[in-house]
C-alpha cells in the first residue's frame, strides 16, 4: 500500500496538482491516522475531489466523475439493492438502451460488473467514483426512509449558496412566507436555480402530475430531469417561486408573470417566471437569463462566409425590413441583439419594443410591451415613429397589424428588424401571404429573409469516430461515404453523458433580388420560390447543417433532428446509431 500510495504522489507532484512539502505533509498524517493518500490530502486542503478522481481515472485508464444531483436517475439507482451495492461499494447511475453506466469505487473489478450484470441484466459501464462520494450518494438514493425533506435538508450547506435576492414583495404574503422560510422547500429551490445555472439551462420546468412534481431543466435546446419530490410538495414550490417573482399567490386560475433578479455564485443573472393554471395544479416555467454567458458577436453565433457578408450588406441599408425565422428557441432575438450591437455606433437613435425585454443593451431605448394597460406591439411601434429613429426592432411579428406597421415603417425611411416563426425563408414570404400582406408591398419593403437552427455541438471531452448506419447515410445522399469515418460524442461527465455540449448557429440567408420579387409580386407559390433559389446555387438549412458535420461540429443525427429536406425522409434514419448498425472506430 505504501509502494502504491507514493505512486500516485508522484503523479500528482508530476501532473502539478500538488507539491513535494503537501505529499510530505499527507504521508505524515497517513503515517499516524491511517486512511488513504487521497483522502488524506482533500483533508488537509492540497486538492479538490475533482482533481483526485480525475488522476486515478488518468491511472487506471478508466472515466472518472464527481457524483451531483441531476446524473442520478433515482429509479435506475435502485435496480441493484441496498445492501448488495453498499458491499460491492457501487451507485447506477442512468440506463441508455441495455447499458448500465455504474458509479464504481474499482471500475476494473470483473467480479463486481458480472454481479451487477447477473442483477440487472443490463450490460454495465464502469465509472470510477471516490468511496466516500459513492456512500453519500447510496443514503439519499437507496435509502428506503428518505424523504425530500431531508433530503433538502441533507443539501443545506453543501450544495446552496445564492448571495442576493432582489427583496419580494412580501405586502399580504408574510404569514406564507414565514412559514416556507427555515423549511426544505426553499433549499429546493435555490438548488434547482443554482445546479441549472451551472449546467448551462436556459429554462426550468415545474409541473404537476398526480403522484409527483417534475422538475426538468433544458439544456441545449432538451429537456432533463432534474428532481421529482412529491406531489404533496407542488403547492409550496409554486408559492415559493411567486413570492420572489412578486406574483399574486392568491390568484391560481390565472397566468401571470414575475420577474427575478439575483447573484449565485458570483454571477448576475434575471429569471423570468411565468405561471399557467392547469387542471391538475399550476405550472411554473423559468427563464434564465445568463448575463455572464452574453455574446452578441455574429461570428461567435456561426454566421460566417457569404452568408455573413449578405446580412453585412442588408444591415448596411438606410431602410427597409429584414426578418429573422425560425422556432422558438432557434436564437432569433440574440442574432437581433447581436445586430444592433453591431449598428450601435452611436450616431444612430436605436428602438425596440419587446415581449420581454431579455437583455438591456446600452445607449439603445428598450420598450417593454404591456398588454394589461394597453401597450401593444403595434401601438408601441406607432410611438416610436414620432420620435425619430433610425433603426426599430420588433420582438415579434405576430399579427397583420404590426405587420402592416411595420413595413409602412420600412418604406419611410426606417431600417426594421423582426422575427417570425416559420420554418425557412421561402416560408417566410409565404407567412406574410397568410397575414394579407399584399405581393408588391413585400417585394418593395423587405430586404430579406434570415432562417436559423441551433444543432447541438459533439462534447470535446469525450468526441469519438464512428461509421454511421448505411440507412442514416442514404438519408443525406452520402451513399458514397459508407467507408468515411464521422464523429460522435461518446458520453462523460461533462456533457451529462449525453455526447454534446453546447450549440452552434447554422443559418440560411435569403435576400430579395430583382428575380426573386418579381416572383413574389405575382404571388408565385412557397415550392416555386423554392425551386428558383435553389437553381441559382442557394443552399438551405440542411446543406450548410452539413457543413457543420463535415467540420465534425456536430453528427449527423443532429442534424437530421433540427433541419427538414427537400425530399421525404426514411424515419429509420432518425433512429440513434447502434452497435448492430454502425462501428466504433476511435
Amino acid at each position: 500500500m505504501i509502494g502504491k500510495s507514493i505512486r500516485l504522489g508522484e503523479q500528482l507532484i508530476a501532473d502539478q496538482v500538488i507539491t513535494r512539502e503537501q505529499l510530505d505533509e499527507a504521508l505524515s498524517k497517513q503515517t499516524s491516522t491511517g486512511g488513504m493518500l487521497g483522502s488524506t490530502l482533500i483533508d488537509i486542503g492540497a486538492m479538490t475531489s475533482t482533481a483526485l478522481v480525475n488522476a486515478l481515472a488518468k491511472r487506471l485508464m478508466v472515466k472518472g466523475c464527481v457524483l451531483r444531483h441531476g446524473l442520478i436517475d433515482p429509479k435506475v439507482a435502485k435496480c441493484v439493492p441496498k445492501d448488495e451495492a453498499e458491499r460491492l461499494r457501487v451507485l447506477p447511475l442512468f440506463r441508455v438502451n441495455n447499458e448500465l453506466t455504474t458509479a464504481m469505487v474499482d471500475p476494473q473489478s470483473l467480479p463486481t460488473i458480472d454481479r451487477i450484470q447477473n442483477l440487472t441484466g443490463c450490460k454495465v459501464r464502469p465509472i470510477l467514483a471516490l468511496d466516500a462520494n459513492i456512500e453519500e450518494f447510496q443514503q439519499k438514493y437507496l435509502t428506503k426512509e428518505v424523504t425530500v425533506d431531508s433530503f433538502m435538508a441533507s443539501i443545506e450547506e453543501t450544495d446552496v449558496h445564492i448571495e442576493n435576492v432582489d427583496p419580494a414583495d412580501e405586502i399580504g404574503v408574510t404569514d406564507l412566507d414565514q412559514l416556507v422560510e427555515g423549511s426544505p422547500v426553499v433549499n429546493l429551490v435555490n438548488l434547482m436555480v443554482l445546479t441549472a445555472m451551472r449546467d448551462g439551462a436556459s429554462d426550468i420546468h415545474i409541473e404537476p402530475d398526480r403522484k409527483a412534481t417534475h422538475i426538468r431543466y433544458r439544456v441545449d435546446g432538451q429537456l432533463r430531469e432534474l428532481f421529482k419530490p412529491p406531489q404533496g410538495l407542488h403547492a409550496a414550490i409554486v408559492s415559493r417561486i411567486k413570492v420572489i417573482g412578486r406574483m399574486d399567490i392568491s390568484e391560481k386560475r390565472l397566468p401571470q408573470e414575475g420577474r427575478v433578479h439575483l447573484v449565485a455564485d458570483g454571477r448576475e443573472v434575471d429569471l423570468r417566471v411565468s405561471s399557467m393554471p392547469t387542471v391538475l395544479g399550476e405550472k411554473i416555467v423559468i427563464r434564465i437569463l445568463d448575463k455572464n454567458d452574453l455574446s452578441f458577436e455574429l461570428e461567435d453565433l456561426g454566421l460566417l462566409g457569404d452568408d455573413y457578408a449578405e446580412v453585412i450588406r442588408a444591415l448596411s441599408c438606410p431602410y427597409g425590413l429584414i426578418l429573422v425565422t425560425g422556432p422558438t428557441g432557434s436564437g432569433k432575438t440574440t442574432t437581433l441583439y447581436s445586430a444592433l450591437e453591431l449598428m450601435n455606433d452611436h450616431t444612430k437613435n436605436i428602438v425596440t419594443v419587446e415581449d420581454p425585454v431579455e437583455y438591456q443593451l446600452p445607449m439603445i431605448s428598450q420598450i417593454q410591451v404591456n398588454d394589461a394597460v394597453g401597450l401593444t406591439f403595434t401601438r408601441a411601434l406607432r410611438s416610436i415613429l414620432r420620435q425619430d429613429p433610425d433603426v426599430v426592432m420588433i420582438g415579434e411579428m405576430r399579427d397583420a397589424e404590426t405587420a402592416r406597421v411595420a413595413i409602412q415603417a420600412a418604406l419611410t425611411g426606417h431600417l426594421v428588424m423582426s422575427t417570425m416563426h416559420t420554418n425557412d425563408c421561402p416560408g417566410g414570404v409565404s407567412r406574410l401571404f397568410d397575414m394579407g400582406i399584399e405581393p408588391y408591398l413585400i417585394a418593395s419593403s423587405v430586404i430579406g429573409f434570415v432562417a436559423q437552427r441551433l444543432p447541438r455541438k459533439i462534447c470535446p471531452s469525450c468526441k469519438t469516430s464512428y461509421y454511421p448506419s448505411p440507412e442514416l447515410l442514404e438519408s443525406v445522399g452520402w451513399q458514397d461515404r459508407a467507408n468515411e469515418l464521422f464523429h460522435r460524442g461518446e458520453g462523460c461527465r461533462e456533457c451529462h453523458m449525453t455526447g454534446f455540449r453546447g450549440r452552434i448557429g447554422i443559418y440560411e440567408v435569403m435576400i430579395l433580388d430583382k428575380e426573386v420579387k418579381r416572383l413574389i409580386q405575382r404571388g408565385a407559390p412557397e415550392t416555386e420560390l423554392r425551386e428558383h433559389l435553389l437553381s441559382t446555387g442557394w443552399r438551405p438549412l440542411r446543406e450548410k447543417a452539413l457543413d457543420i458535420v463535415e467540420r465534425g461540429d456536430s453528427t449527423l443525427e443532429e442534424v437530421l433532428r433540427v433541419t427538414r429536406s427537400e425530399v421525404t425522409e426514411d424515419p429509420r434514419a432518425f433512429a440513434p446509431a447502434t452497435e448492430e448498425t454502425s462501428e466504433v472506430a476511435g
